[in-house]
């Protein structure tokens, strides 16, 4: 499998609009890959939230459409980051009532949302995003040719739980979109590898360049493999990571050191 991070850079000086047509082209740009992956909340940064109820939108709004058709065009698999999602309210309106989510889009290559994924660990305590959007309640994976995905978002990743579910699932390779602090970079660098590591499935963690609303972001996207080694890390600018991902290097780490059938705690099933 080819995999493409998009580590596209947030300037509060470019217009939502202009971002997310930027955004499509370069998504256009990778042609030829298998699964590409833009970063969380990247049309109006994580940390904008003053601009939360201002610019979501619904799961057909303008984000949505764009990207459709930017993987129809480029033939791939795409996981569009999150937007801030408008859900519709009780009324069934989604215009200035519904509440917000932080939800991932995944397009199929024909351009069809084929899953959505609300976050579930809100980032901010008791400001920002904790107390502005909802939680997510349920987990999400998807199956692609030759492999099944596990969804998460950013501060999810500090949850171990949510990822030992998400292999449960079938996961066998997490994607994990984010707006990270860099003044907190190497925990997202430590992160990223100790859930491969634990969960010997390859991590695909997607981050912002730039600032959102003047918290300057990590970058640093990273593709770990399942025995916790990096095969390509970001620098802090925009750029894009194209990786070859070996797919049955899972199977393989799992079968030559089985340490997920150890497990005695937290099993879906009870163990005979």
């Amino acid at each position: 499998m080819r995999a493409s991070l998009i580590q596209i850079g947030v300037d509060p000086d470019e217009s939502v609009e202009n971002r997310r047509a930027r955004a499509a082209a370069l998504v256009r740009a990778q042609a030829g890959a298998d699964l590409v992956v833009l970063p969380e909340l990247w049309p109006v940064g994580a940390f904008a939230y003053e601009s939360f109820a201002t610019e979501a939108e619904p799961l057909d709004g303008p984000t949505a459409k764009a990207m459709s058709a930017a993987a129809r065009d480029a033939g791939v698999w795409l996981h569009a980051g999150s937007i801030v999602e408008r859900a519709a309210s009780a009324s069934g309106s989604a215009e200035r009532e519904g509440p917000l989510f932080n939800t991932s889009l995944l397009f199929s290559p024909d351009g069809e949302l084929a899953r959505t994924y609300r976050k579930i660990h809100r980032f901010g305590f008791d400001k920002g995003e904790a107390v502005m959007m909802g939680a997510g309640e349920e987990i999400a994976t998807a199956v692609l040719p030759d492999t099944t995905i596990g969804l998460a978002t950013c501060y999810d990743l500090r949850f171990p739980e949510l990822f030992r579910l998400l292999v449960d699932a079938g996961a066998q390779l997490l994607v994990i979109p984010a707006g990270w602090p860099a003044r907190r970079r190497e925990h997202w660098t430590l992160l990223a590898r100790a859930r491969a590591v634990e969960n010997q499935a390859y991590v695909l963690a997607c981050g912002t360049a730039g600032t959102h609303a003047g918290v300057e972001q990590a970058g640093h996207s990273i593709v770990v493999d399942p025995w916790g080694e990096v095969l390509a890390e970001a620098g802090p600018d925009e750029q894009v990571l194209d990786v070859e991902l070996d797919l049955a290097r899972v199977a393989k780490t799992r079968e030559e050191f089985p340490a997920l059938k150890d497990r005695l705690l937290g099993l879906p099933t009870p163990r005979r």
